[in-house]
């Protein structure tokens, strides 16, 4: 299993799946869960209300999966990341849920390549080094991970690839 990293826009990636930061409504919102709604399409949206009419909302850690819709990828797996308040690190096992929940959903469903954007960093406030120390072990120790071919963490910004580019190495 190969982990690369990439600086760009996740929502241009060509993957089997790729993951979006999404709040637990499915609705779409902003920063990364925004872009994959507005550029994956009205597919996306519907596919979204069919889960919920089905489940209700998803919960902080849980993930689903829907069409990728005008996105290069196949799927979009949307995760729920935890917000981050005072030095809240209790917050740290939801996180991991994210990843862990995500690949799980992906061997489910026999994806082979998947690309991640940096959860719960944005508008949720995570401090970004301790996410991507998160992030980086969760996917170490998935415990199928030889199932997968590739995972690509995907940084919008210099910061979070600076800090992945360290820790990966």
């Amino acid at each position: 299993m190969i982990i690369e990293l990439i600086k760009g826009d996740i929502t241009e990636i060509q993957a089997d799946a790729i993951v979006n930061a999404a709040n637990s409504s499915l609705l779409g919102g902003g920063g990364v869960d925004g872009a994959i709604h507005r550029k994956g399409g009205n597919a996306i949206l519907e596919a979204c209300k069919e889960i919920r009419n089905r489940q209700g909302s998803c919960k902080i850690g849980e993930a689903v999966i829907t069409t990728a819709g005008n996105l290069p990828a196949k799927f979009v797996i949307h995760t729920v990341g935890p917000r981050w308040y005072n030095n809240s690190m209790e917050k740290a096992p939801l996180l991991a849920n994210c990843y862990l929940n995500t690949l799980k959903l992906a061997v489910e469903n026999n994806i082979k390549i998947i690309a991640f954007p940096n959860i719960s960093t944005g508008i949720y406030h995570f401090p970004k080094d301790e996410a991507a120390d998160i992030a980086i072990e969760a996917v170490r120790n998935f415990g199928e991970i030889e199932k997968l071919d590739k995972i690509i963490f995907v940084c919008f910004d210099d910061e979070n690839y600076n800090l992945y580019l360290q820790k990966i190495k």
